[in-house]
């Protein structure tokens, strides 16, 4: 498999060659034949090339078995016209990547709740309220004069249909139960439009309890009820902010994986942005994007059949929350003493001790 590696801007280039240290690990002990090939995006390429998303970067995606990005410093970008494209945002909507996955499982000593939380968010990836990528051609935002700014919010049914369905096939292998967060007693025709299409697509998923829950409720839920949720589906916006309030309250927003996933491509991604205050330092925590390269692994797996890889992402998850158990492995955003690299090495001891506890079982 080979997998396109595209560190970015801030901490990227920190935090992803520790994701390629550990993926190196279990292609060693599953034998899963991962090939990487790095390339420049964000300020690197727009110094040396003109733009942030380079063409040949772009071709070569749906080459790949996968795709690894960095986070972004699109804030600092210039214009479009003159360069500055946010890649996760082009690459979202160029590739149809219409369901941002994103784990939220408390983790001991680390989580706010008082009851654990173990769910899913899948958010739509490619319209809403973002103005980046809701229109054809121009900004989904305008102002007509000086005083006055728009922005107007894009729902369309297939968008709705294709990120439902994504959110019941996965919740077939959890619990089986689908929450759908709306506002559509203000939003009426917009969320209403969302909400026909979740119903439909859950007539075909019997086995698969649907609850419809008004985001101001969903977003105290989560706080006061966590447990209640198993998988959450929403658009693009509500998703967005009740991701990261879900990644916060279930131990900190570097602890969350995240993949962009559409119907051929997917790209792993952290949860987190590019934190330029703190690169250079050597303290980051590589956390959101080692998991989100599980997934990265996970879904590849499911999509091929290929229990290697199935069983590679698992032992990461499980590497991971093994040194996070401990409080003295524990980078130091966590109350913890370790920089990225001391972590990493704890992570890759951790697979290669899972991976001789295996063999000798065998």
């Amino acid at each position: 498999m080979e997998i396109l590696v595209l560190p970015g801007d801030g901490i990227g280039p920190e935090i992803v060659p520790p994701t390629l240290e550990v993926l190196e690990a279990v292609d060693r002990a599953y034998g899963l034949n991962l090939r990487f090939e790095t390339a420049d995006i964000g300020l690197a390429s727009l110094a040396g090339q003109g733009t942030t998303l380079p063409s040949p970067v772009i071709n070569r995606i749906p080459e790949v078995g996968g795709v690894i990005l960095g986070p972004v410093s699109h804030y600092e970008y210039p214009p479009k016209h003159e360069g500055g494209l946010n890649p996760s945002a082009e690459l979202r909507v160029r590739f149809e990547l219409f369901a941002n996955v994103r784990p939220c499982r408390s983790r001991e000593g680390l989580h706010l709740l008082r009851k654990p939380m173990d769910l899913v968010l899948v958010r739509e990836n490619t319209e809403g309220f973002y103005s980046d990528r809701n229109m054809y051609a121009g900004s989904g935002e305008f102002m007509p004069d000086a005083d006055h700014a728009f922005s107007i919010r894009k729902v369309t049914a297939r968008g709705c249909e294709r990120v439902a369905r994504a959110a019941f096939e996965l919740a077939r292998r959890r619990r089986g139960k689908v929450t759908a967060v709306h506002k559509a007693n203000v939003l009426k025709l917009s969320d209403t439009l969302f909400l026909r299409e979740v119903r439909k697509v859950a007539a075909g998923f019997p086995e698969v309890e649907l609850d419809e829950l008004i985001v101001d409720a969903a977003a105290a839920a989560l706080i006061r009820r966590p447990d209640d949720f198993d998988v959450i589906v929403t658009t693009n916006m509500f998703g967005d902010i009740l991701s990261d309030e879900a990644a916060e309250l279930s131990g900190s927003l570097g602890l969350g994986g995240s993949l962009n996933v559409g119907h051929d491509v997917a790209v792993a991604q952290a949860q987190h942005g590019s934190a330029p205050d703190i690169a250079g330092r050597g303290i980051a925590n590589p956390t959101s994007l080692i998991l989100s390269a599980a997934m990265l692994l996970d879904w590849r797996g499911r999509r091929d059949g290929n229990d290697a890889m199935i069983a590679a992402a698992a032992g990461i998850e499980s590497a991971v929350e093994h040194v996070l158990d401990e409080p003295a492995s524990r980078t130091r955003d966590l109350g913890g003493s370790l920089g990225t690299a001391a972590f990493t090495t704890h992570v890759v001891a951790q697979l290669r001790d899972q991976s001789v506890a295996t063999s000798n079982r065998h």
